[in-house]
C-alpha cells in the first residue's frame, strides 16, 4: 500500500476531453470537453475532501496504456478510479482493457474502481478505500 503517514493516494484516469469523440451515441447529448473538465475538477476536489491524496492521469486512446504505466511506476496508489468515458463507450473496450492489465501489472495491490461520472469518482474509490 501507499499509504503515507495515513494519508491515501488515489489515481483518476480518464480521456483527455479534448479526444472524446462526442458524436458518439454511447455519450449523454450535450456532453462537451468542458464538461468534462468541469467534472475532473469536481471529482478531484471531493477527493481531496476525503483527505486523501489524488492525481490526474488523462490518457490518449492510442498511448493510453503506456502512459498510465508510466504514472503507475512513478507512484504508488491504494486506489485507481478508472473513469466511464473510457469504460462505457463500446468503442473504448480495447483502451479499458489495456488500462485494466496495466493496473493489475503495475499496481497490483490497489484496488480498482470504477466510476459513472467524473463528480462521482469520489465514491467509487471510497467503495474500496474501507471510508
Amino acid at each position: 500500500m501507499s499509504e503515507l503517514h495515513g494519508l491515501k493516494r488515489v489515481l483518476f484516469v480518464g480521456q483527455e476531453p479534448e479526444t472524446v469523440d462526442f458524436s458518439d451515441p454511447a455519450l449523454p447529448p450535450g456532453f462537451d470537453a468542458a464538461k468534462i473538465h468541469a467534472g475532473i475538477s469536481t471529482g478531484m476536489q471531493q477527493i481531496a475532501e476525503h483527505g486523501w491524496h489524488a492525481d490526474l492521469c488523462l490518457v490518449r486512446p492510442e498511448t493510453a496504456a503506456m502512459t498510465l504505466e508510466r504514472q503507475l511506476t512513478t507512484t504508488p496508489y491504494d486506489c485507481v478510479v478508472i473513469g466511464g468515458g473510457i469504460r462505457l463507450p463500446p468503442k473504448s473496450l480495447l483502451v479499458f482493457e489495456a488500462l485494466i492489465n496495466t493496473v493489475h501489472k503495475c499496481a497490483p495491490h490497489a484496488s480498482i474502481a470504477f466510476n459513472t461520472r467524473p463528480e462521482d469518482t469520489a465514491d467509487a474509490a471510497a467503495r474500496w478505500l474501507k471510508v
